[in-house]
């Protein structure tokens, strides 16, 4: 569909957009005295299904509903495949873990996707990985070798999450949209820094490194490589000589305040969207606002549900697209 061509989509979305969560709003959910208080908000704002009683399951409806607006005003979504390749691979190791252990986890599942869950499940059952996409199947097929010969459930897990940043990464790129490129981009660096850090503390080699990272362009993965196998302060220093500087010192908090920092990071260079009228960008960027405000919703009901004060769960919002 050529650039023009969405126009109209473009028109909807803005009137869309009125709905999303505002500031405002999360910051009257994080006063809201608990957690039914909080449910009661939202379901006047019109989220999840009138039977939706479950956090999970008012977040899955508004996830549906997001994706079932996004068919309605351009029919073929495959464009925007890349922001659910995330639930693909964490639909593959649930699978090559049921697989494992002659087990049924129907609950690990995630229905949106890609793939079809059912599919994945199936291929990792019969160990014949040649349904899945092309992209996924190599270290589908590692993943489940690996799990086999040594029961190491960690190593599974790294194989699949480098797959799943590689192919991110490559969905961006190969999409000829410079929006999706930048997201690509920005998930493969992020999840990078992430393991980085977190193999730092705990003082993984540097082989373990090597495998669990992806190649991306805006970092230089041999030297954060030799960085983490030093430790944390290590990567922070890396990282100041890159366009994340900033992120620097978030790392050096917590690797939780690194990870605000990723999503901020990302809903910032997405906001100029708002005032964009052509393209796949708009669309694309409203798909993100809603997964965004979802993370926050599940932030804020988890802390309510668990006694957590104001200031705690201030301290783990993040920022909102409108």
């Amino acid at each position: 569909m050529a650039e023009n061509q969405y126009i109209y989509a473009v028109a909807r979305v803005r009137s869309r957009e009125q709905s999303l969560l505002t500031e405002a709003f999360f910051s009257q959910l994080v006063q809201a005295a608990d957690y039914n208080a909080c449910m009661r908000l939202l379901k006047e704002k019109g989220w999840g299904a009138e039977t939706a009683l479950d956090p999970e399951d008012m977040l899955a409806a508004q996830r549906e509903k997001t994706w079932s607006f996004l068919k309605e005003i351009v029919g073929d979504t495959s464009i925007f495949n890349v922001f659910l390749y995330g639930n693909d691979y964490h639909n593959l190791k649930a699978a090559i873990k049921e697989a494992y252990t002659g087990k049924d986890f129907p609950d690990l599942y995630m229905k949106e996707g890609a793939v079809d869950y059912r599919v994945i499940r199936k291929a990792a059952a019969e160990n014949d990985f040649q349904a899945l996409p092309e992209e996924m199947r190599g270290c589908a097929a590692e993943a489940a070798k690996v799990l086999a010969h040594t029961g190491d459930g960690q190593l599974c897990d790294v194989i699949i999450d480098q797959g799943a940043l590689t192919a991110i990464r490559q969905a961006g790129e190969a999409s000829g949209d410079d929006f999706l490129k930048l997201y690509g981009e920005l998930t493969a660096a992020a999840g990078n820094i992430r393991i980085a850090a977190r193999a730092a503390r705990t003082g993984k080699d540097e082989a373990f490194l090597g495998r669990a990272l992806a190649d991306c362009r805006t970092l230089n993965k041999e030297e954060l490589i030799r960085a983490a196998a030093k430790g944390e302060a290590a990567v922070a220093d890396y990282l100041e000589k890159t366009e994340y500087r900033e992120a620097a010192g978030e790392l050096r908090k917590s690797v939780r305040a690194f990870e605000i920092w990723c999503d901020n990071l990302l809903m910032r260079r997405i906001r100029p969207q708002i005032h964009n009228p052509f393209g796949l960008g708009p669309l694309a960027a409203y798909i993100l606002a809603r997964e965004n405000e979802g993370k926050m919703v599940r932030i804020i009901l988890s802390g309510k549900r668990n006694g957590l004060g104001e200031d705690v769960i201030r301290e783990r919002m993040r920022e909102t697209y409108v």
